[in-house]
């Protein structure tokens, strides 16, 4: 969607203008086009443009993509998914990357932290630039890293952010929280795991 990329430039541009300016009038005038950016953003979305204002500003220095983690686990063939509470729909787990942990270290958590299962981080798989792929538009720009996770043990347990987990096969794929994953990357997981040589993905 046009409209999202507009806010994601932006967003780019005032963040970078707001770190690095030291004109007053400059500052004012990279601070009206966060007011336009949010304005642009509750066109789109349903939040009020005071909202998406005080997200905006809330982002600080130079901007850089988000990081998504999500932890490929495998058990005879088949890949671990967990329902996600907010849209009842099904996920490789993971989630935003924490400052002060690894993309392995933050694959392992998520895995235990939603699932139960204890599981050890072995191979990046996949670095997806997010806009190139067939997720729903967003404002945040974002990179997804796909991490292959060795089950070492643990049991299903459910949480606030999960309503059940399972595991499927490649012919058994359920209906995908698409924002988190997307069926053409789920297909291309159980590629890696079919053909363990095969390098690393990326965009």
């Amino acid at each position: 969607m046009q409209r999202v990329a507009w806010v994601q430039r932006l967003q780019t541009i005032t963040q970078a203008g707001l770190t690095y300016a030291k004109d007053p009038y400059d500052r004012q005038r990279y601070e009206q086009l966060q007011v336009l950016a949010a304005e642009i953003a509750a066109s789109i979305s349903p939040s009020a443009s005071d909202q998406w204002l005080a997200a905006i500003r809330a982002e600080k220095g130079y901007a850089t993509p988000k990081v998504d983690v999500r932890a490929v686990v495998e058990q005879n063939g088949q890949l671990l998914f967990m329902r996600e509470s907010h849209d009842r729909l099904w996920s490789l787990p993971g989630g935003w990357a924490d400052i002060g942990e690894s993309p392995s270290q933050i694959a392992e958590r998520e895995v235990l932290e939603e699932t139960g299962f204890v599981v050890k981080a072995n191979k990046l798989l996949a670095v997806y630039d997010k806009a190139r792929h067939e997720h729903p538009p967003e404002f945040w720009y974002c990179y997804k890293l796909f991490v292959r996770c060795e089950l070492r043990g643990g049991a299903p347990t459910l949480g606030i952010e999960t309503l059940d987990t399972a595991f499927f096969g490649p012919h058994e794929i359920p209906p995908l929280s698409t924002p988190r994953v997307t069926e053409a990357q789920v297909r291309r997981m159980f590629a890696h795991l079919a053909q363990p040589d095969l390098p690393t993905d990326f965009d």
